[in-house]
Formats: structure tokens, sequence, C-alpha cells
């Protein structure tokens, strides 16, 4: 067990209670020992941190992370997929069952559970798959992947194939008191215009992929699945969780569904709400239509799925999670190699290494006053708690006698990303070089610290 910590005078922030006040925090055998007060005895060998300036709040929850271990560790493993994620202020990641083999059985969850606990940094909660392979034909023994410690379910990097599949997950699933997560895509309308190897079409129908002479990935490819699993979870019950969502029509379909009460909850990536269309074109092209005339770049580390969307979609996006639309940021850090990205960009894989910037990039929306930080934060602690259910929600406070998950960042700090230094194996961003704002100083998990950042 690690030393007694105490940071003092940082402003902290606890989205479970509404609490917003500078005073101190006191770790303690694994568990928050003291909230607020400047008053009380410290314990002989307690590390004291000045966090003047700086916030403190509960670990970051990311409820979808691409950790590619069984199967993909030349692009991540879990050890570097956790340190990866402690960099960034996350004590929490939820892994995607696109793996090899598929989390589809109790014998992987397993083997999961056991890597994170030799990896020793941050908590890995995984996500079993929806279909048995991801085939999208049979269901997989959703109650046997629960027993083994599933969170939820989904065939991400696919949507749920049928509607009744669909239908049949929402029942099972909600019966078990889980959500089914959908990575919202119609195959028909996408694939069928995808002329590469690549994993989907990976930039937006609109004026860059006319730019560059690339075929367009449309929202209604999005919104048509969206609006199909919303009309079958009010047929079936249970909890509907949209991934990764990127239109404004996506957007209105979640928006109506929940005025209607029912129970669909929804998350929007880092990337999505802070970067456009435009990034495909690298750094030629980042503002209109007219300033991209003479950019021809092909900027394979911005393509994603889904693609970069319009800016009117990344404003209705950042409104939605600025009014509860959306419930949660997610990564979706899809770490890859540098192979698979430097090829011809229908022939480029899909993703972005996002868990060690996600905090800078986010941070421009606080800084240019779209978003208000104690919003930001409870959009990475408690929002995806509450999708997670209310066992987790002792994940996402600061409250006394709580496990210690505790972030403190810098929230004016100015660096520049260095990808080549990222814990993560996966360097793939169009964010190398770029100077963000806002940065994570010490990630604590389970009262260990997991990321000390104070001294660099």
């Amino acid at each position: 067990m690690s030393a007694p910590l105490l940071i003092r005078n940082a402003r902290l922030i606890d989205p479970s209670d509404g609490s917003d006040a500078v005073g101190d925090l006191l770790i303690k055998d694994g568990v928050i020992a003291r909230r607020g007060s400047a008053n009380g005895s410290v314990p002989d060998g307690t590390r004291v941190v000045d966090g003047t300036g700086m916030v403190v709040a509960p670990g970051f929850i990311d409820l979808h992370a691409h950790l590619r271990e069984p199967g993909g560790e030349d692009k991540e493993t879990i050890a570097t997929g956790t340190a990866a994620g402690a960099r960034g202020g996350f004590t929490t990641l939820c892994c995607m069952p696109n793996t090899t083999p598929t989390i589809d059985s109790a014998t992987v969850v397993e083997f999961i559970a056991r890597q994170a606990a030799d990896a020793g940094s941050i908590r890995v909660l995984p996500f079993g798959a929806v279909s048995r392979g991801r085939s999208g034909v049979e269901l997989t023994d959703m109650e046997e992947l629960a027993r083994a410690g599933a969170v939820g379910f989904t065939d991400d990097g696919n949507p749920v194939a049928t509607g009744h599949l669909m239908q049949m997950a929402l029942l099972y699933a909600g019966q078990l008191g889980l959500p089914v997560m959908d990575h919202c895509e119609d195959h028909s309308i996408t694939r069928a215009h995808s002329t590469g190897s690549g994993q989907g079409l990976g930039v937006n129908e609109g004026w860059v992929a006319s730019r560059l002479g690339l075929a367009g990935y449309p929202s209604a490819a999005e919104e048509s699945i969206v609006a199909r699993d919303i009309a079958l979870l009010e047929l079936a019950g249970g909890a509907l969780h949209i991934a990764h969502l990127s239109t404004a029509g996506g957007i209105a379909h979640v928006r109506r569904a929940k005025e209607r009460g029912l129970r669909v909850t929804a998350e929007a990536t880092p990337h999505h709400l802070t970067m456009t269309e435009a990034w495909v074109l690298g750094a030629h092209g980042r503002g209109s239509p007219d300033e991209a005339l003479g950019a021809a770049s092909y900027e394979t580390r911005a393509k994603v799925s889904p693609p970069l969307r319009a800016e009117t979609d990344r404003q209705a996006l950042v409104e939605a999670l600025a009014d509860g639309t959306v419930d949660a940021v997610a990564t979706d850090h899809a770490p890859h190699t540098f192979a698979d990205k430097a090829v011809p960009f229908d022939e480029a894989t899909v993703g972005l290494s996002v868990l060690e910037t996600a905090l800078g990039s986010l941070m421009g929306l606080v800084h240019g006053g779209a978003l208000d930080l104690p919003t930001l934060v409870q959009r990475l602690t408690a929002g995806p708690a509450s999708v997670l259910g209310e066992r987790y929600a002792d994940l996402a406070t600061l409250r006394k006698g709580t496990p210690a998950d505790v972030v403190l960042f810098d929230p004016d700090e100015s660096w520049v990303v260095d990808a080549a230094s990222f814990a993560s194996k996966g360097k793939n961003t169009p964010l190398d070089g770029e100077t963000l704002v806002g940065r994570v100083k010490l990630t604590v998990a389970g009262g260990e610290i997991a990321f000390d950042g104070l001294a660099s």
C-alpha cells in the first residue's frame, strides 16, 4: 500500500454531489480519508502535494477503449493500454470485444481480468460480444459472460447485424441489468461504396470527400441504425447505449427518445467533439472549404469510424454534451501500427490513439467557453458510471470512505503532443505536434499512484 497522500489547496470537483470548492484531499489506506477541510492531523510519512491552481476530480471512466489483447498485441497490450490510460487520468477502462479470440466466452473475460491484475495499473472492465465471433448470427451466452465479469454487450466494430438479434440482445441483457452498446453503421450503405481494403470509408460525405475524390460515409448510415435501435428498445425494454455518436440527426433521435422516457444513453469521442472532416486534409485545411482549395493531403491518422463530421455536427455534439443528451465522453481509443496507417487512404485502418490526449483536447471546449469544467468532469466520471449502473457509482466520487480513484490535473498547462513518447503502442494521432492546454499531473487508482507527472 502506498504512503498516504495529501493534496492541498486544489479545486475539488465532485459531480456525485455537485460540490466544487477549493480544499484538501487526503488519501490513506486506499480510500479517501478526508475531503475539503484543511484541519486535522497528517499521518506520518504522508506525501504532501501543493494543488494550487490545479483540479482534483474522480478518476476518469472510459466506456470505450480498444486494448487489442488478446490477438492484437502488436498494436496494444493491456499493460501498455492501461499505462496510457493512467497518463490520461483514467482509472477505469472498458475494453471492447473485437479481439482475437472475441470476448464471447467466460474464458476470455477471465484472461483479461488476469492480465489487468498483472499490469497493476488501473481497472479494466470488459464488454462481452453480443454475437458469437461478432458474426451477427447467434447470441452469446450473456449470463455466462456477466457472471465472469462482463459489464455490458456490444459487437463494436460491427453493428448488431439484424433487428431480431438486437431485440433479443436488449431483452436478455435487460434481464441481467446490463446495457447493450451498438456501433450504429448500416453496412449496406457504407460497405457498398468502400473500394479499399481498409475498415470502412473513413471520410464524411461532404466537401472534403469531394475534394479528395473519395467515397463519403453519409450521416444516414448512422442515423438509420440509431432510429432502428431506439424503436427496438421501446419494443423489448432493457438499456441501450449508442457508441461514438457523430451526427446531428443521431442526436435528435436520442434526444426524442429520452424525452419519451426510454433508457437510452449516448457517448461522444474527444475527436468528434473537437475536430471536423477538414482534419483529413492534414495541416493544409483545418478551416473552410475556400481555405482548403489548394490542399490535396490524405491524412490517414484522421481516418476514423464513424468519420469526423461537418462543423454543424460537431457543434450539435458539443451542445448535446452540455445539455446531457450525450451522457459521457468515451475515447474509442484505437491504437494501430505505423504500417496500418502508412498506406493509401482507402487501405488505411480506422482509429486514433486517444487516451493520452483526451483531456487536453476536451479542455479546448472549456477554454473556448462552449462547456463549463464541472460539466466536462461529470461527463468523464459520473456520466459513464451511470451507464454502467448503480454498482459502479463509487468509482465516480470523492466522497469520504470510497475507493481512492482520483485525478489531479492542471487546466492551464500548455504542452506539445509528442506521439513518440506515448505509453500506448499506438502513435496514430493527427494531434502529433499540436499544442494542447490542460494536462494530467497525477493519477491514483485504488489508492495506488498509477501515473506521476508532477516532476515533469
